[in-house]
């Protein structure tokens, strides 16, 4: 970052902040979409659930590492954009073939391969991005911010997505979120701060191999304690919460019996929860302090989980909604924390690596978690497979005791 006023950069992320937001609401939409046509149109049973919630993460384990190295090469910004864009094409395809009448599963599960890959790029680039329009000092209430946008999205958006499932019109939902889309690439493209030259001459002069790159952001992350503890459990939990989640919709749909419109208001409900996480987090932080909220969060929310599969129809519903909004609220406080710690613990040339390693993990057990949700859905039943994959989140707190947040009240600075 070079010398930009305040005044401007509060501008720019406000930009910023704008275009995630109006992308985030169309990506609710089609999330919560995407499932119920599966479920509906399809026909999908659970270990195709599976496989779909897979392709979306699969690009993780095959792209997590490189797309680091790569982002601290370039420009963010551009990058950005790009993806915004073609994630819109990628939507605008699903809505023809659903309008033609030509969707088929193998192509839904392209789009959600391909959107994976684009989402890679994006977050990669997004993370190291940010601190160039936020001051350092002011990270955490900007990603509080980011964060709130996207919990209210998850809020709006799944009714309004079981709802236009119900109704048949499913290819409006992906025709608004392509439109989205392109409405963030725009809003970005307006954004005027200088963006610093990609990686840093030094580092360059010292390396200037994509594996050398690649390998000191991997050293950096599995040398410091704090980073390390704080990935192994968040991995756990991915694994775990990805099986569950992949199962939730069907779970709800054929176990239960519950309609697309409710499935699409008790989503929604529930995702209230992450609000509530965006608002308390930084008061969270301030109050007891950023290594102990961090605990406090995790080891509270994940029992909740334990209540989703017990919901039954009728009031047996009310389990899954304080299960869910329980559990969002703990892991959306939690990652606020988390997020803004990353960006201004790491060195910036370095971010974007990072970055990628610490989601290359993360998100790298995503697919894996949902295979295994998929297996345990078909093999023991959506409920019984739900009581095992939220049991292994709730131990996953576990694994923070393993590191030096269990003696600390902040986490480091700088």
């Amino acid at each position: 970052m070079t010398g930009a006023s305040g005044a401007q950069l509060r501008r720019e992320f406000r930009l910023l902040w704008a275009g995630e937001t109006v992308s985030q609401f169309g990506g609710a939409t089609t999330r919560m979409l995407t499932p119920l046509l599966a479920v509906s149109a399809l026909h999908a049973g659970s270990f195709t659930m599976g496989l779909l919630n897979a392709a979306a993460w699969l690009p993780w384990l095959l792209l997590g590492l490189p797309s680091g190295a790569w982002t601290d090469r370039m420009r963010r910004l551009p990058l950005m954009i790009v993806c915004n864009v073609a994630s819109a094409l990628l939507m605008f395809s699903v809505a023809a073939a659903v309008w033609l009448k030509l969707l088929t599963t193998s192509q839904v599960l392209l789009v959600a391969f391909l959107c994976g890959v684009t989402d890679v790029f994006f977050r990669a680039a997004y993370s190291a991005y940010l601190p160039t329009v936020v001051p350092r000092e002011e990270l955490a209430g900007g990603n509080a911010k980011l964060q709130l946008s996207e919990s209210v999205a998850e809020v709006a958006a799944p009714g309004v997505g079981g709802a236009v499932a119900q109704v048949g019109a499913t290819a409006l939902g992906f025709v608004a979120d392509g439109l989205s889309r392109l409405a963030s690439a725009v809003l970005l493209s307006r954004i005027r701060v200088h963006e610093s030259p990609p990686g840093g001459e030094g580092r360059m002069a010292r390396d200037s191999s994509l594996i050398g790159e690649i390998r000191e952001g991997i050293a950096f992350l599995v040398r410091d304690p704090f980073l390390r503890t704080i990935l192994l459990c968040d991995a756990a939990m991915n694994l775990f919460l990805a099986g569950a989640q992949s199962l939730v919709i069907v779970f709800l749909s054929r176990t239960v019996g519950v309609s697309d419109t409710v499935i699409g208001v008790l989503v929604a409900l529930a995702a209230m929860g992450g609000v509530l996480g965006s608002v308390i987090s930084p008061r969270l932080a301030r109050g007891v302090g950023t290594a102990k909220a961090v605990l406090l969060c995790t080891f509270c929310a994940g029992p909740f989980g334990l209540l989703i599969p017990l919901a039954t129809d009728g009031w047996g519903l009310s389990a899954f909604l304080v299960g869910e909004f329980c559990l969002m609220t703990g892991i959306v406080a939690s990652n606020v924390i988390i997020v803004s710690f990353r960006q201004s613990y790491c060195p910036p040339d370095m971010l974007g690596r990072v970055s990628s390693s610490i989601g290359f993990v993360m998100y790298g057990t995503v697919p894996i978690g949902s295979l295994l949700g998929g297996a345990l859905g078909s093999l023991l039943g959506d409920r019984n497979a739900l009581w095992l994959l939220y049991a292994g989140n709730a131990l996953s707190a576990f694994l923070l005791l393993t590191g030096p947040l269990r003696s600390r009240q902040e986490l480091p600075v700088p």
